[in-house]
């Protein structure tokens, strides 16, 4: 793709946003649990099971489209979290995304999980991003951004009882 494909068009530059299209009947818009909630509640539009220690993917019938210079991560909810073992998986929405938003939930409980249409599945929290270009670095350019942590991974800076 070139970098004129990728360059949003003017309306995209202008709207913070967050807007919503109902695919169906079955589609309930997002809602936050309070006014200064960090993420949008995601409802399921259908009956579905997860089973335990399993996965599924939950229908929302809805699309969003996020405020360009942001990406959508489809969060876990807390008390589902807790209360049930479920979490969420492959949870990106891209600014030029215009498909279905789905629900990976994983469920790490030995008990199967049932979905109701309309029960909160998850929540959709905007980030803000940097959409940077790629600079490929010579060996020599490579060694000019050394760092004292250098390779260090895993671990490598600390962790558990001082180690």
């Amino acid at each position: 793709m070139t970098q004129d494909s990728e360059t949003p068009t003017k309306k995209q530059k202008m709207s913070q946003a967050l807007k919503v299209f109902l695919r169906s009947a079955n589609a309930t818009a997002p809602t936050r649990g309070s006014a200064l909630a960090a993420g949008w509640d995601l409802y399921s539009s259908e009956a579905s099971l997860v089973p335990g220690h399993g996965q599924a993917m939950v229908a929302t019938d809805l699309t969003v489209i996020v405020p360009v210079g942001t990406y959508g991560r489809v969060a876990p909810r807390s008390g589902l979290a807790a209360k049930h073992g479920l979490s969420t998986g492959a949870g990106v929405v891209d600014a030029d995304y215009r498909g279905e938003l789905k629900v990976i939930l994983f469920n790490h409980s030995e008990k199967d999980f049932k979905i109701e249409k309309g029960d909160r599945i998850a929540q959709l929290v905007l980030e803000k991003i940097v959409n940077a270009e790629i600079q490929e670095l010579t060996a020599e350019q490579f060694e000019e951004e050394s760092t004292i942590r250098g390779e260090g991974a895993f671990g490598s800076t600390g962790g558990f009882n001082g180690k």
